[in-house]
């Protein structure tokens, strides 16, 4: 008996504990314990995203080339909105009546729960216009657009568009709604300019009405603004150089040698980087698209050229390395190269030497020159010869990318034996490929990579990788790689003949670039005339400045402008002048490169 008491007195106390323990549970979630409240109460809260502004970009002086301005997105959800005035909120709008109707059906077939966007990127005033009249159902997100103050470089700074299907699969950190940097250094630099997202959460009624922060705010987490960033060029360069490219099909790339730093960056045509923002930006993207003069085509990265006769600098350096060549060996030139098909020379005297062949651009010459290096004896065929040439080539930086800080660069072209076997099935000599001599044939660079030799020229060896970013305001320093030196396989030795010919062909008689040269600057240049099957000729010219200490390097390709000395060699001399001398003492020079006439084909009209 006694022990069916005991099993009853511990049955109750075990009742009595399993109660105590529920009822102090209930307690703790009633009273204590606030999560179960947050999550009954979440068809009566609204969670917005709050969008950072995107870092702002300076030019290397310190001027605007990149703000973010105040704008505003209307949404809604459609189960919350109430009857309203139509009329009224697409007058404040500025759109039409049926337009709401249409995007508040699609809003409600995509969620009638969720939030969806109707009209985007409001300005500040339509924002205090709504709030006023408290349309049901409908609130503003603030957000912030580009805004360009000096309206150039659009092809450089790119632009910031809404994110796609592929980035939102590739990328967990946007939504859908979000904005991303599309191209340029928007694209390049995303990570950096686009800041993080914070939330706020606002308790609402039924009706959808705002009744101010839940819990205080204390929930809230706030954006953080986008860091801004310091680019490289220089803004009144950059405005020249687009003001002369105006009308032209071609680009102008300037490089700081000792750095790197790109100073220019111009592509022609371009277009007002403000027309990539606000609510006409998806008609405006679609015109630039179907324009066939491609003022979206970056053409100072993506387009390939025939370097022309500015690439033969390069083969006179490697002869010199090679052994083939000093810089007295002289060769005839009776109006060209007389082996095989020939390659044809303008007048200028005969015998002539290296320093003198770089400043008349001789094409005999350099076809003697090629020849030497890749039938060289010592490498048994012309195939290791050619190998052997081609990998001096890349060695300065073409037919590979430059591994720069921007995107879209393109690899060129330096085509190898193997190449020229499948072509020729094996039967090939240097006759047969003696094009290259004088940068034409197959080889092919991008504007880019021409500055890049200029200012690995003036360098005598060596060059830093080309960056568009000098700053970003919360590091120290940039990426390690644009603080390294990349030498060719020439010895700096080789270089000074070269140096003195392209002297020589801005400075002295007989050059020819003599209208490039400019009084105290020691301008040093070579001129090129690349042969172009589908028109005119395309004129190109590249330069460094001064002679010594080298503080700018430039390069120029202009499509269909004749010869090198004609518009290429007086734009990279003006743009030179005036960052050398801070002004422009040849007005008549700027005039007659604006009002050239150049013969373009029809599509580039």
């Amino acid at each position: 008996m006694e022990n069916g008491s005991e099993r009853v007195r511990t049955l109750k106390g075990v009742v009595v504990v399993v109660t105590a323990v529920l009822l102090l549970r209930l307690f703790y979630i009633q009273v204590v314990d606030t999560t179960y409240k947050t999550d009954a109460a979440n068809n009566v809260l609204r969670y917005m995203v709050q969008y950072p502004p995107r870092g702002e970009v300076y030019d290397r002086n310190g001027a605007f080339l990149v703000q973010s301005k105040e704008a505003y997105d209307l949404m809604a959800i459609p189960r919350e909105v109430k009857p309203f005035d139509t009329l009224e909120l697409a007058r404040i709008l500025g759109v039409r009546v049926e337009q709401i109707r249409n995007e508040l059906r699609k809003a409600s077939n995509f969620s009638r729960r969720r939030a969806s966007v109707l009209f985007k990127q409001l300005p500040k005033e339509v924002k205090v216009r709504l709030d006023e009249r408290n349309f049901p159902g409908f609130f503003t997100v603030y957000r912030t657009v580009r805004s360009y103050p000096t309206k150039m470089a659009g092809n450089l700074l790119g632009y910031v568009g809404e994110v796609n299907d592929r980035i939102l699969e590739r990328n967990p950190y946007y939504r859908s709604g979000d904005y991303i940097g599309m191209s340029g250094i928007e694209q390049a630099y995303e990570e950096v300019l686009r800041g993080e997202k914070g939330v706020k959460i606002e308790m609402v009624d039924v009706h959808g009405i705002p009744k101010g922060s839940y819990a205080g705010g204390i929930y809230d987490t706030l954006p953080s603004p986008g860091i801004a960033i310091t680019c490289t060029i220089d803004g009144r360069l950059q405005a020249l150089a687009e003001e002369l490219l105006e009308g032209k099909v071609g680009s102008v790339v300037a490089i700081e040698p000792e750095t790197g730093e790109i100073l220019v960056m111009a592509s022609s045509p371009t277009y007002d980087p403000d027309e990539l923002v606000g609510r006409q930006r998806g008609n405006n993207y679609m015109k630039l698209l179907r324009d066939s003069r491609r003022p979206l085509f970056n053409r100072a990265v993506m387009a390939s050229y025939p370097p022309g006769s500015t690439f033969k600098t390069l083969n006179g350096l490697i002869g010199l390395q090679e052994g083939v060549l000093v810089e007295s060996q002289t060769y005839p030139c009776h109006g060209g190269y007389p082996y095989g098909r020939g390659v044809k020379c303008h007048n200028h005297w005969s015998p002539i030497d290296l320093t003198g062949a770089v400043q008349t651009s001789c094409n005999a010459y350099f076809c003697y020159v090629f020849r030497n290096i890749i039938e060289n004896k010592k490498y048994g065929s012309i195939k290791k010869g050619f190998d052997v040439w081609a990998d001096y080539v890349r060695s300065f930086g073409y037919g590979r990318k430059l591994n720069t800080d921007f995107y879209g660069e393109l690899n060129g072209n330096v085509p190898s034996s193997a190449f020229y076997d499948r072509v020729y099935r094996g039967s090939w000599n240097g006759l047969t490929v003696i094009s290259l001599s004088i940068g034409q044939g197959e080889l092919g660079c991008t504007p880019m990579q021409m500055a890049n030799l200029a200012a690995t020229i003036a360098n005598r060896g060596h060059y830093r990788i080309p960056h568009v970013v000098k700053r970003i305001h919360d590091r120290d320093s940039i990426d390690s790689r644009f603080y390294e030196d990349h030498y060719t396989k020439v010895d700096p030795k080789y270089f000074d003949p070269i140096v003195e010919g392209m002297y020589r062909a801005v400075n002295q008689e007989g050059g020819t670039g003599g209208i490039a040269r400019v009084p105290g600057l020691d301008i040093c240049g070579k001129t090129g005339t690349a042969q172009n099957p589908h028109g005119a000729d395309h004129s190109t010219f590249m330069c460094f400045a001064p002679r010594n200490h080298p503080k700018i390097a430039v390069s120029v390709y202009v499509e269909n402008g004749g010869f090198g000395a004609r518009i290429a060699a007086p734009i990279a001399s003006l743009v030179t002048e005036l960052y050398l001398t801070d002004t422009i003492q040849r007005p008549d020079l700027v005039q007659y490169v604006k009002t050239l006439p150049i013969n373009y084909p029809y599509y580039a009209k």
